[in-house]
C-alpha cells in the first residue's frame, strides 16, 4: 500500500515558522498533484495549498497567501509547505494528499490518497 507521510509539525509562537514535509514514495511527482489541508478542532477540513505537476502552478487559500509557500523536490518525492508568520488560527492538524493527475485542487474530494496528519500549534 502506497502511503503518504506528513511530518514537521510542532509548537511555535506567533510569528514563528515551520516547514512541513510530505513524503510521497511511489508517487512520481511529475504527474501527481499534491495538496495540503488542515483541520482545526471543531472545524471541517479545509484546503490550504496545492501544487500541480503540469506546470508547477500553485494555489493558496486566501488565509495563507503571502505566508505559506509550497514546493516540491521531485528527486526526493517530497513536497514541502513552508509556513511563516504563523498565527494562532493556523493551529490545526495538517494533512497532505495526492492524486495521479497533471492538476491539483484545494478540494479534498479530488484526492484519493491521504497521509496521516501532523499537528501544528501556534501559541501567543
Amino acid at each position: 500500500e502506497v502511503q503518504l507521510q506528513a511530518s514537521g509539525g510542532g509548537s511555535v509562537q506567533v510569528g514563528g515558522s515551520l516547514r512541513l514535509s510530505c513524503a510521497a514514495p511511489g508517487f512520481p511527482l511529475d504527474d501527481t498533484g499534491i495538496g495540503w489541508f488542515r483541520q482545526a478542532p471543531g472545524k471541517e477540513r479545509e484546503g490550504v495549498s496545492c501544487i500541480s505537476p503540469r506546470d508547477g502552478s500553485t494555489w493558496y487559500d486566501d488565509s495563507v497567501k503571502g505566508r505559506f509557500t509550497i514546493s516540491s523536490d521531485n528527486a526526493k518525492n517530497t513536497v514541502y509547505l513552508q509556513m511563516n508568520s504563523l498565527k494562532p488560527e493556523d493551529t490545526a492538524v495538517y494533512y497532505c494528499a495526492a492524486e495521479r493527475s497533471y492538476y491539483c485542487s484545494g478540494h479534498e474530494s479530488f484526492y484519493s490518497n491521504w497521509g496521516q496528519g501532523t499537528q501544528v500549534t501556534v501559541s501567543s
